[in-house]
């Protein structure tokens, strides 16, 4: 059982699985930090200071009554809150995400198409008299003048 389960574990696809899912979780984390960290602040300081990771609707209050300032001190207090700044956020890091992948995809893509590429045909054949270069679709060669059968 064991060695059957090392044949398995062992396989090619299931360690390019794992790596790809490490490799897409630390990814995530990068795409994260760059929507929090890189993104969102100039577009909040261009609607007027908005933190969207601050953005939410109390729907009931907790022990400590409102308003809260922040998404932290209703949650807090036990408030009952729709989250849509963080939603917002998650949004915005699932297309950058997609639109990775899909240049990601599109490159590979592309590898495949130049490597499936089938090749050209030749133009040009060997005379079997006097072994010259001539065009494929020559009948008579022009430096011997021998007839050439069809090819």
């Amino acid at each position: 059982m064991f060695k059957e389960f090392k044949e398995f574990a062992m396989r090619g696809n299931v360690v390019d699985m794992a790596v790809g899912i490490i490799i897409g979780a630390a990814f995530g984390l990068i795409v994260k930090s760059l929507v929090a960290d890189i993104i969102m602040p100039p577009i909040g300081l261009l609607l007027g200071n908005v933190d969207f990771s601050n953005l939410f609707v109390v729907l009931k209050e907790g022990a400590t009554p409102g308003p809260f300032l922040a998404l932290a001190d209703a949650q807090k207090a036990g408030a009952v809150t729709i989250n849509y700044g963080l939603f917002i956020n998650t949004v915005i890091n699932f297309l950058i995400v997609a639109f990775a992948i899909f240049m990601l995809i599109r490159g590979l893509n592309r590898l495949k198409r130049e490597e499936a590429a089938p090749a050209e045909e030749p133009t040009t054949k060997e005379c079997s008299h006097c072994f010259s270069t001539i065009p494929i679709k020559a009948s008579r060669c022009p430096f011997c003048t021998s007839e050439l059968q069809a090819a």
